[in-house]
């Protein structure tokens, strides 16, 4: 039974594959046709197809066109054409990217950065007027020296006054122990107090006033609250200091204002106007 089925199917194969090639064509049997001839005969005048060269950098040109036909319409064929038909058909695509071409150039000229119109434009950037300060006597002294190499007018040292300022103070404590302990009594009290600086130490502050009176009043109210070898003392006397100004400071004279740094001790430049 088993070998029935299997010769059964071995031939219906055969036939099959037989009926698919054709081969039994001549009996009738054989697949219908599938391929379309009918549109290769609809085709009108296929000779006229022309191909057209273009410029590389126009990527919108055809790179072919197919001569407008229309059925029942008489064409000339494309080896009875003007050659100046075809020429004028190349050039239109090769002269629209042409124009194409250059009006991106002008495009880029306006917008690029390292254009000389740009750099003529970042030349005239206007000046900044800088300043730094204040320095006093000794330190403006110092800053003369250096600047005099640099140009005329591109420089001033601005005197202004500086008032006089009073500390109440307590110290010089002879040791360590001593400061500490008086730290806790002024706790005690609510006294507030921070450091008098390195001329000071070791000692304490217990404010500063811009006037030799008002100190004079603070100490007689701390006495009140239980400060007894507080005192008045000139912590800074009256006098003049100096702000270095550079007034116009233009692309070429930044160089030499950030190389002036070291020398302003610390002091960083601002703009005239903050």
């Amino acid at each position: 039974m088993m070998r029935l089925f299997v010769s059964l199917l071995f031939l219906l194969n055969l036939g099959y594959f037989a009926w698919s090639h054709g081969a039994l064509r001549t009996l009738g049997l054989a697949p219908a046709e599938t391929s379309e001839p009918q549109h290769q005969l609809q085709q009108i005048r296929p000779e006229t197809l022309q191909i057209l060269r273009t410029a590389p950098a126009s990527d919108a040109a055809p790179a072919f066109a197919p001569s407008s036909v229309s059925p029942g319409t008489a064409q000339t064929p494309a080896s009875s054409a003007p050659p100046t038909d075809a020429t004028s058909g190349a050039a239109a695509p090769a002269a629209a990217s042409e124009a194409a071409s250059k009006a991106a150039t002008v495009a880029a000229a306006g917008t690029n950065p390292a254009t000389p119109a740009t750099a003529s434009r970042n030349a005239a950037a206007p000046a900044v007027c800088l300043q730094a300060g204040t320095f006093d006597a000794h330190q403006a002294e110092t800053l003369r020296k250096t600047l005099a190499r640099w140009p005329q007018g591109s420089w001033t040292l601005d005197p202004m006054p500086v008032a006089g300022r009073w500390m109440v103070y307590l110290g010089r404590f002879p040791q360590a122990d001593v400061l500490d302990k008086k730290k806790a009594d002024l706790r005690e009290l609510g006294i507030a107090f921070d450091r008098p600086g390195a001329a000071w130490e070791p000692g304490l502050s217990l404010g500063r006033y811009s006037t030799e009176e008002a100190a004079q009043r603070a100490l007689a109210e701390l006495r009140a609250k239980g400060v007894r070898t507080a005192r008045v003392v000139p912590e800074r006397p009256a006098g003049t200091a100096y702000v270095l100004r550079l007034p116009a400071v233009t692309e070429a004279l930044r160089p030499q204002a950030d190389a002036l740094r070291p020398q302003l001790g610390g002091r960083a430049w601002r703009s005239c106007e903050g």
